[in-house]
């Protein structure tokens, strides 16, 4: 982290947000060298102009302060004009902090505080269909690695099909699980401290689609819905894996190993994708992408009815394979 004096946290991540205000706010005292830094929170989205105004406006003492402002994504036009004359020319010792979700009605802001020269904490998850799953599964990677813990892929995978994908929860369980077995962790150690969710089989579920096995498929779902999966999540591993079956489809049937790099997945994962890809067409690929695109929007509000969204594309992927 450099030492700008204008942060745009951009994103609607939480627990990714609130690491990056507190790594910029620790910054700022660590080169201030006082514990006791000024720290003020406003959300811009419902902040008056004289409010803002009086707390962007220079201090007689020029002294060191973090100001952050929330939810400007939802700040109004006077507002806006206002926190991009700040962003212009940060006030002397404040270190301007502004948290925007990417969209809203001051979505313009992101890119007039991008040639402000904010520096930039990207703290959202991916959009599309069949990115969340990896990008989820990343995160964990980092959470072990974080804290000096290897594990293998397979108790990554276990790990969220125990806990779901919200952040936080994945966050406490990695610490929890470091410091209950002493950093050796591996499938077993997940399902043992978390034998009442270790069961959902959000991955087992896309598993047996992909492989062509509708009743196994169907089967695994019903147990996953009646455990309390997250609609979402059973959509993020499908499309996680129809997208891993067209990757590495397309690469070819080289070595795994070599692929690996180039993918950007782990040897493991690519070899079972080369299996899973023998039973699959060109064109059954590209309706199966099809299909996890429309899903990953039924879940997230356009279908009526979620849990039928679910089935239907389960079986279709599952009707699909061998085509």
């Amino acid at each position: 982290m450099t030492d700008a004096p204008l942060h745009l946290v951009l994103g609607d991540e939480e627990l990714l947000i609130d690491r990056a205000v507190a790594q910029i706010v620790a910054g700022v005292r660590a080169r201030s060298g006082t514990s006791d830094l000024p720290v003020s929170r406003l959300r811009a989205g419902d902040a008056g102009v004289p409010e803002l105004a009086e707390l962007l406006s220079p201090s007689l003492f020029a002294e060191d302060r973090v100001v952050v402002l929330e939810a400007a994504a939802e700040a109004g036009k006077d507002a806006v004009a206002l926190i991009l004359d700040a962003a212009a020319a940060p006030p002397d010792g404040v270190s301007l902090v502004i948290l925007h979700s990417g969209g809203g009605r001051a979505k313009a802001m992101v890119g007039a505080l991008r040639q402000c020269g904010a520096e930039e904490h990207p703290c959202a998850a991916p959009v599309k269909a069949g990115e969340r799953a990896g990008w989820v599964r990343n995160f964990v990677h980092k959470e072990f690695q974080a804290a000096g813990v290897r594990v293998a892929g397979d108790v990554e995978q276990v790990v969220i099909e125990a806990v779901g994908s919200d952040l936080r929860e994945l966050a406490a369980a990695c610490s929890q699980l470091v410091a209950d077995t002493g950093g050796k962790i591996d499938a077993a150690a997940v399902r043992r401290y978390y034998s009442g969710k270790a069961e959902v089989t959000g991955f087992d579920v896309a598993e047996k689609a992909v492989t062509g096995d509708t009743a196994g498929a169907l089967e695994a779902l019903r147990w996953a819905m009646h455990r309390g999966v997250a609609h979402v999540l059973l959509a993020d591993a499908l499309a996680d894996a129809v997208h891993t079956i067209a990757r590495v489809g397309s690469a070819g049937r080289g070595d795994p190993f070599a692929l690996a790099s180039d993918l950007g997945m782990p040897p493991w994962k690519v070899k079972k994708a080369q299996a899973q890809s023998r039973g699959w067409a060109s064109a059954s690929i590209g309706t199966a992408l099809g299909v996890v695109a429309a899903l990953n929007a039924d879940v997230k509000g356009a279908a009526a009815d979620a849990d039928y969204a679910v089935e239907h594309a389960v079986r279709t992927i599952a009707q699909l394979a061998g085509r």
